[in-house]
């Protein structure tokens, strides 16, 4: 059907579709330059970066195929073959040979292993072969292969180093003047912005699609163990593993890596790795070998608005302090249980999530400077990062039941009985330990469970029932309890308000 006098007034149902389309292009004269940011240190591979913002101001476009143009030559396509063991089921019984004689079975072996062969996606991050993936994409693979766009020539790649804990590998090939991508900023992202997914879905071919940037920092996905992932609804789907996601001015802002669906398909959920944190990784995998992370030392907890006022902070902005580690940076530098760290190196730390990821992404042997709240206080404190290193991340019972006391709790003394019976180690030196949590309880609802020891109430230390009871009589209503505890995860503090 043929439309007559389509313009844009007279089709305003057209405008909100526009919205989407609208994209900023690489402002005129814009150069390339390297981020000067501290995260990042000299290393053999140099990508190029941009660090510029996207310019607010442009003109509507319905078409990227400038920008796909100049991307699409630096996604590639990979191709992997492993090795697997075979799910043999009964044939075991069957390498026996009088089994295999009763049978007339031939007496060769049953094969245990088969072969595999996998698909998905990567970009070239500079011109002499450096390409970033997703681990999931090489990992256990015997053989790794690149292919180009629309290129006849698949090159032997290199396995450089990986990153399971961010999903990150780096891979080569021995090749000159490859069309390299450009790094943008991740920080600078915003909700909103246009972007653009390019991989190999399904092995169809090279793919582009097209969406904007629906949620940062998304983590708790248990998908990885350093999660910061920009979310968006460009569709991503297998074979897309490992791909580019990029801005509407062409700069790489993520490394595909995972959807989130109840079919299988995608449904309009996909996450990206943060090309800053990608970029950490290949720097130290490339420079090291491994991706070594800062260690501080510390266990940490979200402010809630409950802990919030108890500690008499404005917001609930920063990351708790619940536990200190003995001989840590942290504890010599003298950051205690109950201090809010709201700002690291002159960032700001909006929570306990941005906190572990910004020491993680700082090199150890760094001289870091931390702001601290402290009983109300402003502190400075200064330390030098140390290297993250694995395993580092009762009777005189009391006949009066807790329920008046902890509202769905009841405590017991710290007794070698009760040591024995909750496997408490010897480390928690004093305290009251929880015998008792009633389901849906106040006590309950705020996180304690059977076996915790209750360290410290309103900030005084704990050593027997009775003292609890006396420093926690008479909870009137709209009152709180402010206790640190120690559980199986280490310590915490737990907020109980009275009735």
């Amino acid at each position: 059907m043929i439309m007559k006098n389509t313009s844009f007034d007279r089709l305003p149902f057209i405008k909100p579709f526009l919205v989407m389309f609208v994209a900023a292009l690489m402002a005129a004269g814009c150069t390339a330059v390297f981020l000067g940011t501290p995260l990042f240190a000299e290393t053999p591979v140099k990508p190029i970066v941009d660090a510029s913002p996207l310019a607010q101001a442009a003109q509507p476009t319905f078409s990227f195929k400038s920008v796909v143009s100049k991307v699409a030559p630096s996604v590639v396509n990979i191709y992997t073959d492993k090795t697997s063991r075979v799910n043999r089921g009964m044939a075991p019984y069957l390498d026996d040979p009088a089994l295999r004689h009763f049978f007339d079975l031939p007496f060769e072996s049953v094969p245990r292993e088969r072969k595999e062969q996998s698909l998905g996606s990567g970009v070239i991050v500079t011109p002499d072969g450096y390409i970033l993936t997703n681990n999931h994409v090489i990992d256990g693979a015997d053989k790794i292969q690149v292919a180009l766009q629309n290129s006849s020539v698949t090159y032997e790649a290199k396995l450089i180093g990986s990153d399971p804990q961010t999903d990150i590998a780096v891979i080569k090939v021995e090749a000159k003047d490859l069309p390299s991508i450009t790094l943008a900023d991740s920080d600078l992202v915003e909700v909103g912005d246009v972007v653009l997914a390019i991989g190999n879905p399904f092995g169809v071919g090279q793919t582009v699609t097209m969406g904007i940037v629906s949620g940062k920092g998304r983590s708790g996905m248990g998908i990885v163990d350093y999660e910061d992932f920009i979310q968006t609804d460009a569709s991503i789907n297998p074979g897309n593993s490992g791909g580019a996601l990029v801005d509407a001015a062409g700069r790489l802002v993520g490394i595909n890596q995972s959807i989130l669906s109840r079919t299988g398909g995608n449904q309009g959920v996909g996450f990206s790795v943060p090309v800053n944190l990608a970029r950490y990784v290949m720097e130290r995998l490339v420079a090291d070998g491994k991706v070594t992370r800062g260690y501080l030392g510390v266990v940490i907890q979200p402010v809630t608005p409950e802990l919030a006022k108890e500690f008499k902070l404005s917001g609930t902005s920063g990351a708790l302090v619940s536990e200190v580690s003995r001989k840590s940076p942290a504890g010599e530098a003298g950051v205690k249980p109950g201090d809010v760290i709201v700002e690291y190196n002159g960032r700001k730390v909006a929570d306990s999530r941005q906190l572990r990821l910004m020491v993680a992404q700082t090199v150890p042997g760094t001289q870091v400077n931390l702001k601290l709240m402290r009983d109300g206080r402003e502190e400075a404190v200064t330390l030098k990062l140390e290297e993250l290193r694995d395993g580092k991340t009762a009777r005189s019972r009391t006949d009066m039941d807790s329920r008046d006391l902890l509202d769905g709790a009841a405590i017991d003394d710290l007794t070698p009985d009760a040591r024995q019976q909750f496997r408490i180690p010897d480390f928690v030196e004093s305290g009251v330990v929880v015998t008792r949590v009633e389901p849906r309880s106040t006590a309950a609802l705020a996180g304690l469970s059977r076996g915790d020891v209750i360290l410290e109430i309103n900030r005084r230390q704990v050593s027997s029932t009775r003292e609890a009871m006396e420093f926690s009589r008479n909870l009137g209503q709209g009152e709180r309890l402010l206790l640190h505890v120690w559980g199986r995860g280490g310590t915490r503090f737990v907020v109980i308000s009275g009735k």
